[in-house]
């Protein structure tokens, strides 16, 4: 009896400690946003945008990488999915319903996620 209890027990445990964290369906769309937003920093001369969108892009990219590692991704697994998603977004020109997209999906994925990156923003000076 002592053993079933401990068994169900570990896997409330289990449970609870995965309770936060990205399906592969997400860390993709994750990492696809990521790619977006450096790729928003990075315009080049001639796109027209607001100054703050790129604020608001560096940070989100910030928020995206230090949630990605408290639910226990690895640095170089994540840091690898950024790379490639720089890749193919990098150099495209700016999509404001893509960003606008990719900002509700943080916002709904990361718990506080708008709040975490207001602060970011404050913090960029």
């Amino acid at each position: 009896m002592k053993k079933l209890f401990l068994i169900i027990i570990s896997f409330a445990f289990i449970n609870i400690a995965n309770a936060e964290s990205l399906s592969n369906e997400e860390k993709e769309k994750a990492w696809n946003c990521v790619g977006i937003y450096m790729a928003n920093y990075f315009l080049p001369s001639g796109e027209t945008f607001e100054y703050s969108m790129k604020e608001k892009s560096i940070s989100s990219v910030k928020v995206w990488k230090a949630y990605a590692l408290e639910i226990g991704i690895k640095e170089k697994d994540w840091d690898e999915g950024t790379n490639k998603a720089v890749d193919k977004h990098y150099g495209s020109p700016y999509n404001k319903e893509l960003t606008e997209s990719c900002h509700a999906f943080l916002e709904k994925t990361i718990p506080n996620g708008k709040e975490r990156v207001k602060k970011v923003v404050q913090t960029l000076y």
